[in-house]
């Protein structure tokens, strides 16, 4: 396994990592870019996507299909391999989600918006309802496929993969990974007629 884990950050580090980016794992023509809602601190301190012991998106990941098995956050560079990058609405780590204001929801979304219309994945997936709502001013928006697009990018929610955000359970999780899997698919397959 390429990237092994360092020691687990101390109070300090993890301290010293607030406000602090991390790089994007991104290419053209993605099948589906995941966008994060921004680096927690654990992230941020490893430079890894979803790095927290407890997140649970690289299992859904593979539940939903996506991966052959449950790569680690040091491996996020094989998803560019597989047709997948991973970015976040905002690069700016903080403790919690909560931290972020409207205004930073809204700016991420239209840096987020010129970044999908530069790299043309088929679809983007953006990992959390609430953020979403907030920064595409979207109050009642479902979970799943939304109706817009960006560009001729297919926009879908899914839930925070977040241990934090237990409202989904892992079962869940893999359901709505999966219908992602199969929509892009499907798509791919149509394309390709």
């Amino acid at each position: 396994m390429r990237g092994t884990p360092r020691a687990r950050p101390t109070r300090a580090q993890l301290e010293a990592a607030y406000g602090r980016g991390i790089r994007d794992v991104i290419a053209p023509g993605l099948d589906v870019l995941f966008c994060g809602i921004n680096p927690g601190l654990y992230t941020a301190c490893i430079g890894h996507h979803f790095g927290r012991p407890g997140n649970r998106f690289w299992t859904a990941l593979h539940r939903g299909g996506f991966t052959p098995r449950v790569l680690t956050p040091y491996e996020e560079r094989d998803l560019l391999a597989m047709g997948l990058g991973v970015t976040n609405l905002v690069n700016k780590a903080t403790r919690v989600a909560e931290e972020l204001s409207p205004g930073e929801l809204r700016a991420g979304a239209k840096r987020l918006e010129r970044k999908v219309l530069r790299q043309r994945p088929r679809a983007l997936a953006i990992l959390g309802l609430g953020a979403y709502r907030v920064a595409f001013a979207r109050p009642q928006a479902p979970v799943g496929r939304q109706p817009e697009r960006i560009g001729a990018t297919v926009v879908w929610v899914l839930p925070n993969p977040s241990g934090r955000a237990a409202s989904y359970q892992m079962d869940a999780l893999e359901r709505l990974f999966a219908a992602l899997r199969a929509a892009v698919t499907r798509s791919v397959a149509e394309r390709a007629r």
